[in-house]
């Protein structure tokens, strides 16, 4: 680069005083003799003799840029020259930017379609180019900054809203379809389920001397209704619900409750073991196997099982008005406690004597199997 270029004024005086439309043919035949690829190899001492403009070759006979390399290339020389004279690259910019924009649309062809492609408007390409060499930015409308504010206050709000979501995804526990430590424990007794506490509280204030209390179903569209709310976290139960008073809708309940368990109250693992041991056929070895493997149970599944025995226990003990004796409960629950969680045709049919036979056994002892005293052969 030279070291003496024209400075930006001088520039913006041939775009303003009208110096640029006196220029005339002699102008003209003058600037042919430089190309654009030699503009910035040309010394000041032949700018000032022979006029800036012809050096630059972007004007035509008219005084236009010929076409989009020209304009470019005219952009790139006048921040160039801008910082050698040490003026402020944005001095003036957007008066020249908005005349030469004009006079370049002039000169595009008239049926000229807008370019499609990915790297978007050709016209638009110059201002931003422009905007881009000289560290200016283009004039918004009160509606655009009004727009540029919305974006980032809502850009700003986004990740709080996230982090509140994040703070309050956990949810109360569910009823049904849980793993019994996940469901929302009793108040009394932390590893049993709520659930669990208030059918057997409903069905022994009120059923003890109900007929056939646990073999009758209740009516399914309710029995489905209260598994929805209680499934949606509710942390306390409303007995006083009109629901709540039909006992064989209650007793259904936690039927339900135990066969929609994914790891059954004797636990999968334990299945086969229990089977076994209900099959030994001393008696005495048959009872002590038998409690030992309860009480190896994990805490929430030996807590709970404690708890419904005891709940059938005393509905046997009433076995005179509401005709459940401990076989007829065992029938009743035994398919649903003692099995594992991909129950099978086959071991429905071979396994289910012992799932009755564990059942009855348990509510028969049951004061035995889930107390401290010494061992004893069955009664």
């Amino acid at each position: 680069m030279p070291s003496r270029v024209p400075s930006l004024r001088m520039l913006r005086s041939f775009f303003t005083d009208g110096s640029l439309d006196s220029l005339g043919t002699s102008e003209d035949a003058r600037s042919k003799r430089h190309s654009t690829s030699d503009l910035s190899d040309v010394p000041f001492s032949t700018v000032r003799k022979e006029g800036w403009l012809h050096c630059k070759q972007i004007l035509t006979k008219k005084g236009k840029a010929e076409d989009r390399e020209d304009m470019l290339a005219w952009i790139k020389v006048i921040r160039e020259n801008s910082k050698a004279e040490g003026e402020d690259p944005g001095f003036a910019s957007q008066a020249l930017i908005n005349k030469k924009l004009n006079d370049y649309r002039k000169v595009s062809p008239a049926g000229a379609k807008p370019d499609s492609s990915p790297k978007g408007s050709r016209g638009l390409g110059i201002r931003a180019e422009f905007l881009k060499q000289t560290g200016t930015s283009a004039p918004r409308s009160p509606r655009q900054d009004a727009a540029v504010t919305k974006d980032e206050s809502s850009s700003q709000k986004t990740p709080w809203s996230i982090n509140i979501m994040k703070k309050n995804k956990k949810s109360a526990p569910r009823a049904f379809g849980v793993r019994l430590e996940d469901c929302q424990p009793a108040p009394d007794n932390k590893n049993v389920p709520l659930i669990v506490e208030a059918c057997c509280k409903v069905v022994e204030d009120r059923g003890l001397e109900y007929m056939g209390i646990y073999r009758v179903p209740g009516n399914n569209a309710v029995v489905s209704s209260l598994q929805e709310q209680l499934n949606k976290g509710a942390t306390e139960i409303n007995l006083q619900d009109e629901r709540w008073q039909d006992l064989n809708v209650i007793s259904s309940l936690l039927k339900s409750f135990f066969r929609k368990l994914p790891e059954p109250l004797f636990t999968d693992d334990k299945y086969n073991d229990f089977i076994e041991a209900n099959r030994i056929e001393d008696a005495s070895e048959r009872m002590r196997t038998l409690r030992k493997l309860i009480r190896d149970l994990p805490g929430h599944y030996y807590e709970t099982l404690k708890f419904l025995v005891g709940h059938l226990k005393t509905i046997a003990d009433h076995s005179e008005k509401n005709k459940m004796e401990p076989r007829n409960l065992a029938l009743v629950f035994g398919p649903t406690l003692v099995r594992t969680s991909e129950d099978n045709m086959t071991d429905m049919v071979t396994h289910m004597p012992d799932r009755y036979k564990i059942v009855e056994t348990l509510i028969q002892h049951s004061d035995w199997f889930f107390s401290d005293k010494e061992d004893k052969g069955e009664k």
